[in-house]
């Protein structure tokens, strides 16, 4: 039986990246059937996919809109209920991340207005722990750069490939890097991951997340011949050297399945927001994850 699912993932380059693999054919969906005596092959999963910025996946996906969301890692412990977390397709950053920036020359009073691409990102979650006097105001990460240009926000913090392009007449006040380094010394910085709902059978979680994980691995794999296809289709919002730079940065073989070190550095994010009142109290991350063991237990019962 074909089971259909609705998968939602944000515009930016690394989360088509990965579901493109999916979506040109490149991954089995499929199972093997018995049918009046005779095997063949028949599709098992579908997916629904639907593109939106992280803030709005975040707000949807607290609404149980989606059965798999891309979302941001500071959003999980308002979704721990409802979603699992899965350990592929993750985007952490390694000496960058998000850039806090203003107009060239200008003083930042204790007050800044500043914009944020959203209440829920990790971004935001660590913004409002180094900066608790300013001014918020949320926006689409697309128009935050052209809100500090015309002095509409003192300052804001750019996010997605808004990092490696913007105006010179802007400069970078602080790295969201650097701020997490003074929590977390040493460890990646965690942004944005993915979550499937708990009501979706564990067997199909597990067969999801599997193929997701060939997705992103696949992906990263054939990177070049990939790219190449979703700028013929203009499919990303970049061109082809920007394009480069961000997987290079966001899809990679970091990206492909969480290791210890980044279940560390989320357990770290985690902990940090409790104790600044900014989120729930969440247990060891690993709690949280499909427990893939259940499919080979079952399989040997």
């Amino acid at each position: 039986m074909l089971k259909k699912y609705k998968l939602a993932h944000s515009p930016d380059a690394d989360d088509i990246f990965m579901y493109y693999a999916i979506k040109f054919g490149w991954i089995n969906t499929h199972e093997w059937i018995m049918d009046n005596g005779k095997w063949k092959i028949q599709k098992k999963y579908e997916f629904e996919n639907t593109a939106e910025d992280i803030e709005t996946l975040n707000q949807k996906t607290l609404k149980n809109i989606y059965d798999i969301s891309a979302i941001s890692f500071g959003a999980y412990p308002f979704l721990k209920d409802e979603y699992a977390l899965l350990r592929c397709a993750v985007s952490f950053g390694y000496g960058y991340g998000p850039k806090l920036v203003k107009l060239k020359g200008k003083k930042l009073k204790p007050n800044f207005k500043v914009a944020l691409s959203g209440k829920y990102t990790t971004n935001a979650l660590l913004f409002k722990i180094y900066y608790p006097k300013a001014r918020i105001v949320y926006k689409n990460f697309l128009e935050i750069e052209d809100a500090v240009l015309s002095g509409e926000v003192d300052a804001g913090v750019l996010i997605h490939e808004s990092i490696l392009h913007f105006s010179e007449k802007l400069e970078v006040e602080k790295e969201i890097w650097d701020i997490w380094q003074e929590f977390a010394e040493g460890l990646p910085l965690p942004l944005g991951g993915m979550a499937i709902r708990r009501s979706i059978p564990l067997l199909d979680a597990i067969n999801i997340e599997n193929i997701l994980t060939k997705a992103v691995d696949i992906a990263n794999r054939h990177k070049n011949i990939l790219a190449k296809m979703l700028l013929e289709r203009k499919l990303v919002r970049v061109d082809d050297k920007t394009l480069d730079k961000y997987l290079d940065m966001y899809a990679n073989n970091k990206s492909v399945e969480m290791d210890e070190e980044q279940l560390n550095a989320l357990n770290k994010l985690f902990e940090i927001g409790y104790k600044h009142n900014l989120t729930p109290h969440m247990e060891d991350v690993r709690k949280y994850l499909i427990p893939k063991e259940y499919k080979t237990l079952r399989m040997e019962s």
